[in-house]
């Protein structure tokens, strides 16, 4: 019998469950800590504020709300405007990231450092400089309504947002948020397909090519799902990025869950609640994109005999 001190197996769980023990000690330190110092202040914590009358307006609502609403239905009226950016962002991203990631590898010079000149200027450029850029010199600087610009009778511009087939309208403040994380994480996206890419063998490239098949279907049937093994890890962090970054809409006044959470702190003072509540959220929102590409990359890997 090997003693336990020299046990691998029993040292391992018996460090694990001692790393456990200790943070949840801290934790329940640090709770204790603030509870008691939030006791001497005269303030309860408690979520009881949430069935209160919100008594605030917001500025787009995918789903009926009005002031007299609770805090509740204005957080979930937040929450569905920062979905609606996180999902639309992704797509847009994920095609913008794929094209210029492409191109990235072109044999013609002048599209190849085109792909280059975007992806230099875009990623080294601060995300939230580009949200001003594009909410304050390019759709607020647009024609009014009465004037507004015409796009092959199908897009209409106009300093209040845009128009799109089926009577879709968007406003100037989501179009911005929508058109700077996209093309802002679209640079990055198309680094990692490029870098994915030329990690393919490049037999692989004159197997299907002496094969007899085209550019185009090379990369389609041979080496992007090849490339996809080394793409999506790093595309899992974009696709974060993505939605952590969503929450930088309250400087285009936006009106996210991170503007209705501040909206709801300047009236209640429930600052520890609150910011629970947005930590809790965006902890389930990167958990639930994570959990999604961790069996999508599951999928993609080589399956061993």
């Amino acid at each position: 019998m090997i003693p336990l001190w020299r046990n691998r197996r029993f040292l391992s769980v018996a460090g694990q469950f001692i790393a456990v023990l200790l943070i949840m000690i801290v934790v329940g330190i640090l709770w204790d800590n603030l509870t008691y110092n939030l006791e001497r202040i005269g303030i309860q914590l408690g979520f009881d504020f949430m069935r209160s009358q919100a008594s605030f307006d917001i500025g787009e609502t995918p789903i009926s709300y009005q002031p007299s609403d609770s805090y509740s239905r204005a957080f979930l009226v937040g929450l569905v405007n920062s979905l609606r950016v996180i999902i639309v962002s992704i797509i847009l991203a994920t095609i913008v990231g794929i094209t210029v990631g492409v191109a990235r590898i072109s044999d013609n010079w002048l599209v190849r450092n085109l792909a280059l000149v975007y992806v230099e200027i875009l990623r080294n450029t601060p995300l939230l400089l580009q949200l001003f850029f594009w909410y304050s010199s390019f759709f607020l600087n647009l024609p009014k309504v009465e004037n507004q610009i015409s796009l092959l009778g199908l897009i209409t511009l106009n300093n209040q947002g845009i128009k799109i087939p089926f009577g879709i309208e968007i406003s100037s403040e989501l179009s911005a948020l929508i058109l700077g994380l996209t093309l802002y994480a679209g640079a990055f996206i198309a680094e990692i397909i490029r870098s994915g890419i030329q990690s393919v063998p490049k037999g692989q490239w004159e197997s299907a090519q002496a094969l007899g098949l085209k550019s185009g279907l090379v990369m389609q049937l041979v080496v992007f799902p090849q490339a996809l093994r080394v793409i999506i890890p790093p595309l899992t962090s974009q696709y974060l990025n993505i939605a952590k970054n969503s929450s930088l809409a309250i400087a285009i006044a936006y009106p996210d869950i991170y503007f209705v959470a501040s909206t709801t702190f300047s009236q209640t003072g429930r600052a520890v609640e609150v910011m629970l509540l947005i930590m809790v959220t965006y902890l389930t929102m990167s958990l639930i994109i994570a959990f999604i590409m961790n069996l999508l990359n599951h999928t993609v890997q080589i399956k061993e005999r």
